[in-house]
């Protein structure tokens, strides 16, 4: 085996760590696939041989890459866009693929990406690797051009964010789905005082539809039950799936991917609903895992 080789083999190792690390910072699998190979490049133009740590090296590169990432997509959007919802990670209800495990450890249901979405690039950097993967703040601050203190002031301001929104659901998946089937049930059936039973009194709906005008967010059980029931009647075909680990549903229309939808239920209620309705973005997702 050369040398190259040899190094392919040793990233081939720590693959899976570093799409979670790019995944967790971009909240797009294309995206966070495109900084794993970016790693891979620089490593193989670097002399390797002064790396101590190859795991944390590269951990370290992955952050730096999906941090330029990110300025240069904030850049790029002049004005705000309004609703965004990260690229979820699509399962079918009855469990998760092996593949998708390593990408969703540590509870990364589509509500936490959604919290870290509103942090600035640096605070999301200095969160995601030093509270999910405990690199050192010496580290993250010769990331960030920035001292080891304020490396460490933005972790605290994103973790204090990120523990407002209590973002975590309830872990029971069977309990998840007893009430997502119920809120599905209570708008297939009209059935107005049903549906504001099933949420939360200050749920909040996101839905992101592109570029296209429409994208917006809802709080209250009222205006969300009112909602559904909009969206009840667009005769769509509604199929059970996880995204991210957690209870939700793939739309089609005509056999056409229309939306995807996360739900978090906490306390027995749901408490938010993210739809991601973006053709293009629809497009880059695998569907085909989920049963018709």
């Amino acid at each position: 085996m050369d040398e190259r080789d040899w190094l392919a083999e040793r990233f081939e190792e720590h693959r899976a760590h570093l799409r979670a690390v790019a995944y967790r910072m971009l909240g797009s699998l294309s995206e966070a696939d495109d900084a794993v190979q970016e790693a891979w490049l620089r490593l193989s133009r670097t002399d390797t041989s002064a790396v101590e740590n190859l795991g944390g090296w590269l951990t370290t590169v992955v952050g730096r890459v999906s941090l330029n990432m990110l300025r240069s997509r904030n850049q790029r959007r002049e004005e705000p866009i309004g609703v965004h919802l990260p690229e979820p990670i699509v399962d079918p209800a009855d469990g998760t693929d092996p593949e998708h495990e390593a990408m969703l450890a540590d509870s990364v249901g589509l509500a936490l990406l959604v919290v870290l979405e509103t942090l600035s690039p640096a605070e999301r950097l200095a969160f995601v690797l030093h509270d999910m993967f405990g690199v050192r703040f010496d580290e993250i601050a010769r990331i960030l051009g920035r001292s080891s203190d304020a490396a460490r002031q933005l972790a605290s301001r994103a973790r204090r964010r990120v523990q407002a929104e209590n973002a975590v659901p309830d872990a029971d998946p069977d309990t998840q789905r007893e009430v997502v089937d119920a809120f599905l049930a209570a708008a297939r059936d009209g059935d107005f005082d049903r549906l504001v039973a099933v949420l939360d009194p200050d749920v909040v709906l996101r839905v992101d539809l592109g570029p296209a005008p429409g994208s917006r967010e809802v709080r209250g059980a009222a205006a969300v039950a009112g909602q559904a029931l909009t969206y009840s009647r667009l005769g769509l075909l509604i199929q059970p799936a996880l995204l991210n680990g957690a209870a939700g549903w793939v739309a089609t229309r005509d056999g056409q991917p229309f939306s995807v939808a996360g739900l978090t239920v906490r306390g027995g209620k749901i408490v938010e609903i993210d739809i991601l309705a973006d053709p293009e973005r629809l497009r880059q997702l695998d569907l085909t895992i989920v049963d018709s």
